[in-house]
C-alpha cells in the first residue's frame, strides 16, 4: 500500500509539472506546464518552430563581417613593371624597418600588399633580402602588431596596423 501512494504522488507531481526541452540548431526552447498543457504544444511544435526560429533569428546579434581584399596578378619580373610604381625609401638596417618604411608610405597605405609586391619594391630600391628573411621579418611584424596579415586569393597580404602609423610617424622624426 505504501508503494501506492508513492506511484499516486508521483503521478500528481507529473500532472502538475510537467516540462520538455527542444534544442533547434544553436538555440534551446523549454516547454513547462502541466502534462496535458505540454502535450498539446508538442503536437501544435511543427506549427510553431518557424515562429521562434524566426523569433530567435531576431535576437541573434549580428557580428560576422565579411572583408574582400583584391589583389591583381603580378608580373613575372620586376623589369615588367615600370619601377616609377614603387616607392623609394632611404637606407635601412635591416629589413623589419624596411617592411615598416615601405608600407609606411603612400604605396603602401592605400592598401594591402603581397609579399611579390614588397619583395619587388625591396629590389627596386636595391635591397637584397632572402625570401626567408622577408617572410620572417613579416611574421614577427605582424604577430607584435605592427602589420595587418589576413589571407586572400593570391597568398597573404600586409598593411601596417592602423594604431601603429601614428607611432611609426613618430619614432622616424
Amino acid at each position: 500500500m505504501a508503494r501506492t501512494k508513492v506511484i499516486e504522488k508521483t503521478t500528481e507531481e507529473k500532472a502538475g509539472s510537467f516540462s520538455f526541452r527542444i534544442k533547434i540548431g544553436e538555440n534551446e526552447a523549454e516547454i513547462r506546464g502541466t502534462y496535458d498543457e505540454v502535450t498539446k504544444t508538442i503536437e501544435n511544435l511543427p506549427n510553431m518552430v518557424p515562429n521562434i526560429q524566426k523569433a530567435l533569428e531576431s535576437l541573434k546579434p549580428k557580428t560576422i563581417a565579411t572583408l574582400t581584399v583584391k589583389t591583381e596578378a603580378q608580373p613575372k619580373s620586376a623589369s615588367e613593371e615600370p619601377a616609377q610604381g614603387f616607392p623609394k625609401i632611404s637606407a635601412t638596417t635591416n629589413c623589419k624597418e624596411a617592411i615598416l618604411k615601405v608600407l609606411g608610405t603612400a604605396w603602401g597605405k592605400w592598401r594591402p600588399r603581397t609579399v611579390e609586391e614588397l619583395k619587388e619594391v625591396m629590389t627596386v630600391n636595391g635591397l637584397k633580402y632572402s625570401d626567408r628573411i622577408l617572410s620572417e621579418s613579416l611574421n614577427t611584424l605582424a604577430n607584435k602588431g605592427m602589420l595587418r596579415r589576413w589571407n586572400t586569393n593570391t597568398g597573404f597580404v600586409y598593411i601596417l596596423a592602423e594604431d601603429k602609423n601614428a607611432d611609426l610617424g613618430e619614432e622616424q622624426q
